[in-house]
């Protein structure tokens, strides 16, 4: 590997043998990025077919990896941490109007950053409304629809399929996004997100937090299901 070259605030901004691999992303935010991918698809799929139980097997499980991506979003790495990449409108107006050299950081930018805490916020809409759900005959029904009325728990079903529909919307985005880095700025996010490394780009390393951090994020993700299920 060749020398790397890091500017006053740390940044790495040369490489002699241009094959600079950065690390990015953790893990636990790997993996939960897939496995979100994976139980939006499955719950889809399972509500198209009816099969209510796996659409709320998938539920519980969404609503796990929401709280342990929230805990993480606290206690993991620095770039899945939200203070790491949620800015306000100064940070914003900043960020738009300086070189991207000067400010990669691992992880989000602060317009990636929000587009983030709006697709958390979506999903954990759409999983808590869930829970209180009711189908027309009062068949199949969410853990908690007894706490409410029929008829609301009917208002909510709706509010529930036109929540996923905004989500679906902002997958849409997503994807539109990273096709724009693919092609335009020739840059693979969809690698990074698998590797969790970046190559040849100018960004200050990811800070890592010990393994052990993991353990009390798994506990209550878990507890919150339990509770939740039973």
């Amino acid at each position: 590997m060749g020398l790397r070259i890091r500017n006053h605030r740390g940044y790495v901004v040369n490489d002699t043998a241009n094959d600079t691999a950065i690390r990015v992303w953790d893990w636990p935010v790997r993996l939960t990025h897939w496995l979100f991918v994976f139980c939006i698809t499955l719950s889809w799929w399972t509500a198209e077919e009816n099969m209510m139980d796996w659409h709320r097997y998938s539920g519980y499980a969404l609503l796990g990896l929401l709280v342990f991506r929230i805990y993480w979003g606290f206690a993991g790495s620095s770039s899945a941490r939200f203070s790491h990449f949620l800015r306000g409108p100064s940070g914003i107006v900043a960020y738009l109007r300086e070189s991207r050299e000067e400010h990669r950081d691992a992880g989000h930018n602060p317009l990636g950053g929000w587009s983030v805490a709006a697709m958390l916020t979506l999903m954990l809409a759409q999983v808590v409304i869930g829970l209180f759900v009711s189908d027309v005959d009062g068949i199949e029904s969410g853990p908690l629809s007894h706490l409410v009325s029929f008829d609301t728990s009917r208002t909510l079903a709706d509010i529930h399929e036109l929540v996923f529909n905004v989500i679906l919307g902002f997958v849409g985005l997503h994807i539109a996004a990273i096709l724009f880095y693919l092609l335009v700025k020739k840059d693979n996010l969809i690698v990074a997100m698998l590797t969790g490394h970046r190559r040849n780009v100018p960004v200050r390393p990811m800070r890592a937090v010990p393994a052990w951090r993991i353990l009390p994020g798994i506990v209550l993700a878990s507890g919150v299901v339990w509770w939740i299920a039973t």
